[in-house]
């Protein structure tokens, strides 16, 4: 009853009025892809990944390639089945468009598992807490002061007590007066944060985040590449700043590294790049053990009920990208989201939004 006889991989996309950029990279597209496995007693579990424009053929091939290698296996088998995946894909390495496929693979068993149990996730795994401060996303480079403006406020008007904004611009004193007029917006009572994605030297990124010390930024995510450690270090002892880093990782060695150097204030696990759930949850211990708290990348629907299981939640991240596809959108009141109580993870795509990959 409870082994995969089969699964399925599909894409759906969300509405782009026009392309939306970071300091690194221009999106052209919103694209998912999402994964649907069957038992033999017929339930199904369910997974997605955020692919944007890059590699789809890569991507969905190696969702079919993992696939084959999990019929037959029992849903509760996940930890196992992670290994032999991680066998098989040794020979290409770990990172990578394999391991967000073995990711997907691991996410879809637990969905399916926890729909046997008739349990959400957070209730299996144990929890901690039952809502989650989350904070709303975006305020993209490649706005408009009029466009950033009017999504700073409408994330205020929708009740949440944050927003983050992209920085990196060629000069940083541009990115400065962004965030300036992005306070006097939303007011003191809102939080504000900056991410770069990597996208200035440790120079531009130490003047900016002196420089932005006024406004009271809460913290500065991935100002400069994910493998600076050194960097990191040095931001972290001269900007007087909390730094965040994490959503690149594939492993919790950059976390380590980050750790010994006294480099790091926040954690941010892409649950996917890991790896799947208990990935995410090791490297969640990992950060506990030296007291810092985890504030995961992207994945919402997702990481609420995980953060709920662990003691050193400090939120969630939100975009609205996937509440048209799935039928039971995260409830986010507020400023804190509230896990669902439907078994498994507590939501499905839209099958009006799928189209199957053969």
């Amino acid at each position: 009853m409870n082994v995969i006889k089969s699964y399925a991989v599909f894409s759906a996309k969300s509405k782009l009025a026009k392309p939306i950029s970071d300091a690194t990279h221009t999106l052209t597209e919103i694209s998912f892809l999402v994964v649907r496995i069957q038992t033999e007693g017929g339930v199904t579990g369910e997974s997605y990944l955020l692919s944007f424009q890059y590699s789809p053929n890569a991507i969905a091939g190696a969702l079919k390639d993992v696939g084959d290698m999990i019929i037959g296996a029992q849903v509760h088998d996940t930890v196992q089945v992670f290994e032999k995946i991680n066998h098989a894909n040794e020979y290409f390495g770990h990172e990578g468009i394999n391991r967000w496929a073995q990711a997907a693979y691991n996410i879809a068993m637990w969905d399916a598992w926890c729909k046997i149990l008739g349990q959400p996730i957070w209730k299996v795994l144990g929890t901690s807490g039952a809502k989650v401060p989350i904070y709303g996303s975006g305020g993209w480079i490649s706005y408009s002061i009029e466009e950033l403006i009017n999504e700073v406020t409408g994330y205020k008007a929708r009740g949440f007590k944050a927003v983050k904004i992209k920085v990196g611009k060629p000069d940083w004193k541009e990115d400065l007066e962004r965030l300036r007029l992005v306070r006097e917006a939303v007011g003191n009572d809102i939080g504000i944060m900056m991410d770069a994605n990597q996208g200035m030297d440790t120079s531009s990124a130490l003047q900016l985040a002196r420089a932005a010390r006024e406004l009271n930024i809460h913290w500065f995510e991935e100002p400069i590449h994910h493998k600076d450690y050194q960097g990191y270090q040095l931001l972290r002892n001269q900007a007087s700043i909390s730094l965040a880093m994490g959503e690149r990782e594939y492993s919790t060695v950059p976390l380590r590294e980050l750790i010994t150097r006294n480099a790091l204030d926040i954690w941010q696990p892409d649950i996917v790049r890991l790896g799947g759930v208990e990935a995410w949850r090791n490297s969640a211990a990992v950060a506990a053990a030296f007291h810092i708290p985890v504030l995961p990348h992207y994945y919402k629907d997702y990481d609420v009920p995980l953060l709920c299981t662990i003691p050193n939640g400090a939120g969630a991240e939100s975009f609205d990208w996937i509440d048209p596809l799935i039928d039971h959108p995260l409830q986010i009141e507020n400023g804190f989201a509230t896990p669902h109580n439907l078994p498994g993870w507590g939501f499905s795509f839209k099958d009006s939004v799928l189209t199957e990959i053969k």
